[in-house]
């Protein structure tokens, strides 16, 4: 824990609230980051009462969540703001923020925010999620202040397009310009890979490697791009075993074979979606866990596509980009140092 002395910069507490876990940044009057925490209070996950009986009020295990993680430096600074993201917002969070519907701007989310009393200290403000209607809608949740940050890191002209790639359980691929959230499309690679390596016939002959297998992922996506792609996904994925019963593949490259053709195949749909900006191709952004989004530059490239810049601190340049757009921080006086430069983004 940080001690009183140490808390007196602070202008923002902003949270990064998920199903699985809780990170929280204490920022600086500037938007610097100068702590971050983790706990494993997701949603899904909040901590259990002390004495064991049911809570009193609706909103109180998102309570004990909240103190146990930053309740120092909120007790430490009366009124600071708070801010949060993420599924904490959804329906089986502490409460619902709304989605909004895309195409959608910093503006927009800024006066959407869903205000939460809490009974001792400043309301807490979370972010609404993004609703994209169609036939096929899509949501996201979280993801939105992720894609704001980025965009506060690139220095490129007002009408560029760029096309931000979220990697993870559900991969989002965000296509933005002037600063807005245009559209955005759904791949479930992560969750879909996890299920298959766990639940399926494939992981019975997959042994843990002590190392990614680089050539076995590119096996993968050469796969699936090879001439016989259109047999389709669902038939390539049968061959992690077959290759595996033949000798061809070892049982510790087989999962990161069947990470290639499932990222592979994810990938090669990103034509359509480049397809839909004319003038001029997107600037490539990738934002996620470190090797993921070292997975998914060896595919875009792989695939034809320019290296992607990678993206850090993005959740928290988003929080804080939002938290001056609704008024929670006063705007700093410009500065070389100020975090939403193109420093922002580690090449």
């Amino acid at each position: 824990m940080a001690d009183t002395a140490d808390l007196s910069g602070t202008s923002l507490v902003a949270l990064d609230w998920g199903t699985s876990a809780l990170r929280a940044f204490r920022m600086d009057t500037r938007g610097h980051v100068l702590e971050t925490r983790h706990r494993p209070w997701g949603i899904m996950n909040l901590p259990p009462a002390i004495n064991g009986t049911a809570d009193p009020e609706p909103g109180a295990a998102f309570e004990r969540a909240l103190q146990d993680t930053c309740g120092d430096w909120l007790a430490a600074t009366p009124g600071l703001p708070l801010l949060a993201c993420g599924m904490v917002g959804s329906a089986q969070g502490w409460r619902e923020a709304k989605y909004l519907p895309t195409p959608t701007s910093l503006d927009a989310l800024a006066r959407g925010l869903t205000l939460v009393e809490r009974r001792d200290g400043p309301p807490l403000h979370i972010v609404p999620g993004l609703l994209q209607q169609g036939a096929l809608p899509n949501v996201m949740r979280g993801e939105e202040t992720q894609v704001l940050g980025v965009l506060a890191g690139l220095a490129l002209p007002a009408d560029a397009p760029v096309l931000i790639g979220l990697p993870g359980t559900h991969s989002k691929w965000v296509l933005a310009r002037r600063g807005r959230i245009e559209q955005f499309h759904t791949f479930m690679t992560g969750e879909v890979f996890a299920a298959l390596r766990g639940h399926t016939i494939l992981g019975k002959t997959m042994q843990a490697a002590a190392a990614p297998d680089d050539d076995a992922f590119a096996r993968g996506l050469e796969v699936a791009r090879g001439s016989d792609a259109a047999l389709g996904l669902l038939s390539h994925i049968f061959s992690t075993r077959t290759l595996g019963l033949t000798g061809a593949l070892a049982p510790t490259a087989q999962a990161d074979y069947l990470s290639g053709l499932l990222i592979g195949y994810e990938v090669a749909s990103l034509s359509r979606v480049q397809g839909q900006t004319p003038t001029t191709p997107p600037t490539l952004v990738l934002c996620g866990e470190p090797d993921l989004c070292r997975r998914y530059a060896i595919a875009l490239q792989t695939y034809g596509f320019a290296a992607p810049t990678i993206a850090t601190q993005a959740t928290a340049i988003g929080l804080w980009q939002i938290a001056l757009a609704a008024g929670l921080v006063v705007a700093p006086a410009p500065s070389s140092s100020h975090p939403f430069t193109a420093g922002s983004l580690a090449a």
